[in-house]
């Protein structure tokens, strides 16, 4: 082949059973006799209604590859065939190619090849009565329908089957996709809200081992090393049934939030914010951390109309106080931490300040620390379509604090991934 010829296209090998099968059936035909026309009646006779059989079944080779091209190639078949003794299985293969050229071809010739094939069989049927002016010639119209039209009509039929099926197909495949990712999703933000309240629930005890050992190990005072191993052994106590209640309430409840767990397991809320107070009391007073709770909020408890606050809410602002706490006895610098909790109509606000010196003071951080607990009280605001900031600042008053503020809103909670509700 020359470079830049063109390159037909092979023939699928349906196509070409149907060419062959039909290729010998019409010399079958010829052979056995049968024939459309009467002899003289028509100029060529004789094999030459072999030719028109021929260029029929080369057309259906090309009834899937090339759908256009094998209803004109048919369609002069077709027409050739009126001047021999005529085949009819010539024209049961140009049924099957107007047939396919609808099925197979563009969305634009599946539209114009069933208006044309109508428009033939009119003009078919008006030109053959002013022909003959005779009613028979309406059969000959009728004939002519159903050997153009009717082909196209079921092709039209069988095309939109089709384009409706594959669409399903999709639609099923487009479902199962989302229906992962929105699997995938679930599990992770179920991870990270397990990894919010494993972080929550032991940090606090954890860092106040730290704390305490290092105090024990630096100070050879053996009573105050007894007090040390107290702490250390009361922290770990704590700790270790902060871990089978979120161990319960993932065997329990499958992982439920806690805020919805039953009463055996009832989430911690703001009312055991004084709790928090004096264990970090306790637990930063030999690092000179002073600790105080400012409860400024209008509707505590709920006694003034305005309805206890959402679980979810108190829930998450329960547990960024208790992380601000551990942050503060980890790294603050001696002095006093204060905790601010407001609230009005729309939102609960709640504010801790601490000592800062920065990263190069004098004190340093008393225990190591990772970031997470800071990831974690912004997840847990986020998760509410609230507003959570950290970081140092200046005091009213001079010198730097570090100041963690977050506003979570008691109107309306979030739908769908922390999106508010209309």
């Amino acid at each position: 082949m020359f470079d830049g010829a063109v390159k037909l296209p092979r023939p699928h090998r349906h196509d070409a059973l149907i060419a062959l099968t039909g290729l010998v059936g019409g010399l079958a035909f010829w052979a056995l006799g049968l024939q459309m026309n009467p002899v003289d009646e028509r100029p060529l006779t004789g094999a030459w209604v072999l030719l028109p059989l021929g260029v029929m079944a080369g057309a259906e080779l090309l009834r899937r590859t090339w759908p256009q091209t094998a209803l004109l190639t048919g369609a002069a078949a077709l027409v050739a065939d009126q001047f021999t003794q005529g085949n009819l299985v010539t024209i049961v293969m140009f049924t099957d190619v107007v047939y396919a050229a609808v099925l197979y071809g563009t969305p634009a010739a599946a539209r114009r090849i069933p208006v044309g094939c109508g428009l033939v069989t009119v003009t078919a049927t008006i030109g053959l009565l002013a022909w003959f002016r005779r009613p028979e010639a309406l059969i000959l119209g009728v004939v002519t329908g159903l050997v153009s039209l009717a082909p196209a009509l079921t092709g039209v039929l069988v095309r939109n089957h089709r384009d409706a099926a594959e669409a399903a197909r999709l639609r099923a495949e487009q479902t199962k996709l989302l229906a992962e990712v929105d699997r995938t999703q679930a599990v992770v933000a179920e991870r990270a809200r397990m990894a919010r309240e494993l972080h929550d629930m032991v940090a606090g005890h954890l860092s106040a081992i730290a704390i305490h050992s290092t105090a024990a190990l630096s100070i050879g005072d053996p009573k105050t090393g007894h007090e040390a191993l107290s702490v250390i052994r009361e922290n770990s106590v704590e700790g270790l049934a902060e871990m089978r209640r979120l161990i319960g309430l993932l065997r329990d409840s499958g992982g439920a939030d806690p805020a919805t767990a039953s009463p055996a397991a009832a989430a911690p809320s703001l009312a055991a914010v004084d709790a928090l107070i004096e264990q970090a009391e306790a637990h930063g007073a030999p690092s000179g951390l002073r600790f105080a709770l400012h409860d400024a909020r209008d509707g505590r408890d709920g006694r003034d109309g305005q309805g206890p606050l959402p679980a979810p809410v108190e829930l998450a602002a329960y547990r960024i106080v208790q992380e601000s706490l551990t942050n503060a006895l980890k790294h603050a610098s001696p002095g006093r931490v204060t905790v601010t909790l407001t609230q009005d109509a729309r939102r609960l606000t709640v504010l801790v300040t601490s000592p800062y010196e920065g990263e190069g003071g004098a004190h340093g951080p008393r225990a190591p620390g990772s970031g997470a607990g800071l990831v974690g009280m912004r997840e847990r605001a986020a998760l509410l379509a609230g507003r959570f900031e950290s970081g140092p600042t200046t005091a009213a008053g001079g010198g730097k604090i570090w100041q963690v503020r977050a506003e979570l809103p008691v109107d309306e909670l979030p739908v769908d991934g922390g999106k508010r509700s209309s």
